[in-house]
C-alpha cells in the first residue's frame, strides 16, 4: 500500500482549502449581484450565476477527481449565500424573497448537488493518507 508522504498530503488538503475560498468568493461576488435584471422582470444574473456554479463545481470535482472537490466550492458557496440570505436586525438582508433571490438560492442549490453527483469519486480517501494500487508484498514473499 503506498502512502502519500506528509508533504503531499499538506498540498492536498491545501488544494481543498482554497476551493472552499473559491466557493466563499463566489458566494460573496453572486450575492451581491445576482439581482440585476434586464428590463423590469427578467433577472438576468440569476440565471447567469446557476450554470457558472455548476461548471466551477463540476470542473472542481473532475480536476481533484473526487466528489470532495465539487463539495469544497458547494460548501464554501452555500455558507456564504445562507448568512446572506438571513434577515439582519435592522431590517435589511443581501438576497431578498424576490425572484431573483429564489433563482439564485434554489437554481443554485440544485446546480450545486447536480454538479457533485456528477463529479467522480475518489479512489481513496485524502484524510487517511490515501492508498493506491495493491499492497505489497509481506516480507515472507507472499
Amino acid at each position: 500500500m503506498e502512502q502519500r508522504s506528509h508533504a503531499e498530503s499538506a498540498l492536498a488538503g491545501a488544494a481543498y482549502g482554497m476551493l472552499v475560498v473559491l466557493g466563499v468568493v463566489l458566494g460573496v461576488v453572486g450575492g451581491f449581484t445576482h439581482a440585476w435584471y434586464i428590463g423590469a422582470s427578467f433577472p438576468a444574473a440569476a440565471i447567469g450565476w446557476v450554470p457558472v456554479l455548476f461548471g466551477l463545481c463540476l470542473l472542481a470535482g473532475r480536476m481533484m477527481r473526487s466528489k470532495l472537490g465539487a463539495s469544497a466550492v458547494a460548501i464554501g458557496w452555500l455558507l456564504v449565500s445562507m448568512v446572506f440570505s438571513l434577515k439582519r436586525a435592522a431590517g435589511d438582508l443581501v438576497i431578498a424573497g424576490d425572484i431573483a433571490g429564489f433563482v439564485y438560492l434554489y437554481g443554485g442549490l440544485v446546480a450545486v448537488v447536480i454538479a457533485v453527483l456528477m463529479s467522480p469519486s475518489s479512489g481513496g480517501s485524502w484524510l487517511m493518507r490515501g492508498s493506491y494500487g495493491p499492497p505489497p508484498p509481506t516480507p515472507d514473499g507472499s
